[in-house]
């Protein structure tokens, strides 16, 4: 699979400069973090979810996430559990490629106990997402996914999902951090990604952001982004993949663009008509936001609606100039440092302190690609929509 795979391979090359590189369940841990994307939730109590994840994964959807934690109702578990099992037989039947699935538990024991039930079928397990991650119940997850990996003899992943109140309140932030830390590095191999659960945050404080605010004007929530990212988003190595919050609104209705955009994939003089139906119906807001996780060192996002996804995608999309930066920064006649000004002539590129940007965008341009000087973020998200 591809970023972009979906889209015709003549409008991709209009595209880009660099086209974005395939990559599957068996790539390197450091593509598939980089390159998750738009990491999409369902229900796993969904009767059709078979369906609906081969629907997705043509509509350019190459991670999703089948919950059974705070999607569903307590009562619904066990049934949910059974519906997984029969849909991960019945994408094998078909035998088509599917996005990166991961199954969100609520407990260590559903691990080892679903691995088990899903037989020949875990094939198509990517891993796990655990909830509300601290070092105490952090552990058990871990061991259990170990376990579970020697059993079914193949790779699996765990992304934790950073939400606890021990990590919000300010009194215990720091050791909960410390703690979250320790584990992580403990099982690095095994740990793609860090997820913020900013729902759970607000929740504690009986807050939540409306549509044209982004979880950073939230100021609470905005200081242990902040601080989630100063522990474990360093660039030394020692960090993590974090991706960005959830965005909750999606009144966006994708039909009303579709008939303009069929008719031009880079929409001739469309392109303020699109940015502002964008705005009217409430997708400023996760706009804004996009631009500010990346700004906060955050990559990829949590999604709960198709919409989403391709705003997300377009939006990670590196730019010629972003390109241009990082590849003059990293050159190797470069390694001694010093300051040039950029291709561009619009900025000033100072090798040592901006070589971690460089590296970071360079990855980013590997599984997202590189936009032609000519193609924006409405030419890219018209490409990305388009059926």
């Amino acid at each position: 699979m591809r970023h972009f795979g979906h889209i015709a391979p003549a409008t991709r090359k209009g595209l880009f400069f660099q086209e974005p590189c395939e990559f599957g369940p068996d790539s390197s841990a450091r593509v598939l973090s980089a390159a998750l994307g738009a990491t999409l939730y369902s229900p796993a109590t969904r009767p059709g979810l078979a369906d609906d994840v081969i629907k997705q994964a043509g509509r350019g959807v190459v991670s999703m996430v089948l919950c059974l934690e705070d999607s569903i109702d307590d009562s619904e578990v066990a049934g949910a559990e059974e519906n997984l099992v029969r849909q991960f037989a019945d994408l094998d039947a078909r035998g088509v490629e599917v996005p990166l699935l991961f199954i969100r538990v609520r407990e260590p024991a559903q691990i080892a106990d679903l691995v088990h039930r899903l037989g020949n079928t875990v094939r198509m397990l990517s891993g796990f997402v655990l909830p509300k991650f601290t070092e105490e119940r952090g552990v058990p997850f871990m061991e259990a996914l170990t376990n579970a990996e020697k059993a079914c003899g193949r790779r699996l992943f765990a992304m934790p999902v950073l939400e606890s109140p021990e990590l919000l309140h300010l009194e215990t932030r720091g050791e909960t951090l410390q703690g979250i830390a320790r584990t992580v590095d403990k099982y690095r191999d095994r740990v793609l990604a860090l997820r913020l659960g900013v729902t759970d945050f607000c929740s504690a404080y009986g807050l939540r952001r409306a549509p044209d605010m982004t979880a950073y004007d939230v100021q609470i929530v905005g200081a242990v982004i902040a601080d989630v990212v100063n522990v474990l988003g360093r660039a030394d190595g020692t960090g993590f993949t974090i991706t960005g919050p959830v965005w909750e609104y999606f009144r966006l209705q994708e039909r009303m663009f579709k008939p303009q955009l069929r008719r031009s994939p880079f929409l001739e003089g469309r392109a303020e008509e699109l940015r502002t139906a964008l705005i009217e119906h409430d997708l400023d807001g996760l706009l804004r936001e996009i631009e500010l996780d990346r700004a906060n060192g955050l990559l990829g996002k949590t999604c709960i609606h198709p919409s989403h996804v391709a705003p997300v995608h377009a939006l990670s999309v590196v730019s010629h100039e972003e390109y241009s930066d990082a590849q003059d920064i990293l050159r190797p006649e470069r390694g001694g440092g010093g300051v040039m000004r950029s291709a561009y002539t619009n900025k000033m590129n100072e090798v040592k302190p901006h070589r971690a940007w460089a590296e970071r965008t360079l990855l980013r341009a590997e599984v997202f690609g590189v936009a032609r000087q000519d193609a924006g973020f409405v030419e890219l998200l018209a490409a990305g929509l388009a059926e």
